[in-house]
């Protein structure tokens, strides 16, 4: 499976700890994150992530195109909820490309372990036959 991650920058740490937490996990998939999200990631798991540029200067748009191209089957994007959403078109448009292809997508350190459980016990396997 083709696992994206992003993370507002108040929130690096929460995916560093979530990604040390469930490296037996990850390290079973491939692993895509917006530039500095994937550095955090890589170094602190030793796992390889496929970087795409930073989330501001067009990493979210390469995300987003993978997504709509069904080339990723789960997001987790830790969003910061203080953070002001207006003018910042890159999560929402990962949401609706992520609505518009069935890709299980999380927002929050919760909703990201529950995804990670249900992708080691197989219950997203179906995104095998999607792709």
């Amino acid at each position: 499976m083709n696992i994206a991650l992003a993370a507002h920058d108040s929130k690096k740490v929460l995916m560093e700890n979530l990604c040390i937490g469930y490296r037996n996990i990850l390290s079973k998939h491939n692993i895509f994150a917006t530039g500095v999200t994937g550095r955090v990631v890589e170094m602190a798991t030793g796992l390889l992530v496929a970087k795409y540029l930073e989330g501001q200067l067009g990493g979210e748009q390469q995300m987003t195109a993978q997504i709509a191209h069904n080339q990723i089957d789960l997001v987790i994007y830790l969003c910061d909820p203080n953070y002001a959403y207006q003018g910042e078109c890159g999560i929402i448009s990962i949401m609706q490309a992520c609505n518009a292809n069935n890709v299980p997508f999380a927002t929050n350190l919760a909703t990201a372990e529950v995804l990670f459980l249900a992708l080691d016990r197989g219950d997203l396997n179906w995104r095998e036959i999607v792709r």
